[in-house]
């Protein structure tokens, strides 16, 4: 009686431990998750929230910027300074109600999901590295719309932006229909067909970035931000507890698995992919809220005649200046050094020559 008491409770144990593995390895909601990283990107483990709204400043941060206010969230260290990542890959999937990537860096919980863009970061690749013309791509395949700089304008020209030239790539040769478990997606259903649009648009970033790995290999990070609405219209029609649903989602957590792992291996292992879940993005109504409390404090500051304060070209800036005056105070140290120690009777050519001279005469 007692060994049949005891199997039970070891087999309640396990069937607990099971589900909590299950639960865990999984993204649930709103959620940050970092695929792929390279080792002087240190992201630490931990349920640390992080509001939407800061998502392009831990982008810019990732790949070695400054920006204009401080991130204060522990969730990533500082790095080396000399060595950054060569590209940032930030993929926004919304109507997730859970989503398994299992092969993660890291995972934090996404608290006021607001809309974001990844303009700023944009402007400061342009900027920064306008002679190496970096590869700077924002894609919204559902709402069809596109922004390219840089080389990716030669790069990725070909790639399809609207609904119906992507819905035409699916039936064309190398379509995503040939090696995707379909299941119960129907190839006629609109909203299928707009999630199936999505992934294929995936596929061919990697694919026009494997016919062109020179654009992986120069000295100018590039951007990449992609945004599929597609599992949420499949949310919305079907449901949650749809079949549909639940086989796009495990189609889509294997292709963005892939997608990481080939960015990561296209990039010498130096890119930052991430991935932000959301059920639905919020109206950002205290994003303004703080910005009036910002123009507020700002005006404070004028008040009390406070400096102002640094932009983000201030590190780059600081860095010249020290090092240069290193570099100088050395120089003199050395200079110094030889000139005190030196011998005038066989060290200076002046000296020598008028040895010479006298004595000849």
């Amino acid at each position: 009686m007692a060994l049949t008491n005891f199997r039970t409770m070891d087999a309640v144990f396990s069937a607990a431990f099971v589900l909590y593995l299950l639960l865990t390895t999984g993204v649930h909601g709103d959620s940050l998750t970092v695929l792929q990283a390279p080792e002087f990107v240190s992201f630490q483990k931990g349920d640390w929230p992080i509001s939407g709204e800061k998502i392009p400043d831990l982008v810019a941060l990732t790949m070695g910027f400054s920006v204009q206010e401080d991130l204060s969230w522990p969730g990533l260290r500082a790095g080396p300074l000399f060595q950054r990542p060569r590209a940032n890959v930030l993929v926004v999937v919304r109507g997730v109600e859970e989503l398994d990537l299992p092969q993660s860096v890291a995972s934090y919980p996404l608290e006021n999901p607001v809309p974001f863009t990844l303009d700023s970061v944009a402007e400061t690749v342009h900027s920064l590295f306008a002679e190496d013309t970096p590869v700077v791509l924002q894609l919204a395949p559902s709402e069809e719309r596109l922004y390219m700089l840089g080389k990716a304008n030669a790069v990725f020209e070909d790639l399809p932006v609207t609904l119906q030239q992507i819905r035409a790539r699916l039936s064309q040769d190398g379509s995503v229909l040939t090696s995707l478990p379909l299941n119960s997606l129907s190839r006629n259903a609109e909203a299928d067909l707009l999630f199936l649009s999505e992934v294929q648009v995936l596929h061919d970033i990697t694919s026009l970035l494997q016919r062109h790995k020179h654009l992986a290999k120069d000295h100018s990070p590039d951007v990449y931000s992609l945004e599929l609405s597609g599992l949420e219209e499949l949310r919305r029609i079907y449901g949650p507890e749809s079949p549909q649903y639940r086989d796009a989602t495990a189609i889509l957590a294997s292709v963005l698995q892939k997608l990481g792992e080939d960015m990561y291996g296209l990039y010498g292992n130096s890119a930052v992919v991430e991935v932000v879940t959301v059920k639905t993005f919020e109206v950002p109504l205290t994003r303004k809220s703080r910005s009036i409390l910002e123009t507020k404090r700002t005006g404070s500051s004028g008040l009390y005649n406070l400096a102002y304060k640094y932009n983000f070209q201030y590190a780059v800036i600081f860095n010249i200046v020290l090092w240069l005056m290193l570099i100088l105070a050395l120089a003199v140290i050395v200079i110094s050094y030889n000139l005190w120690n030196m011998d005038p009777g066989y060290d200076s050519i002046i000296y020598r020559m008028t040895n010479q001279k006298i004595r000849m005469d």
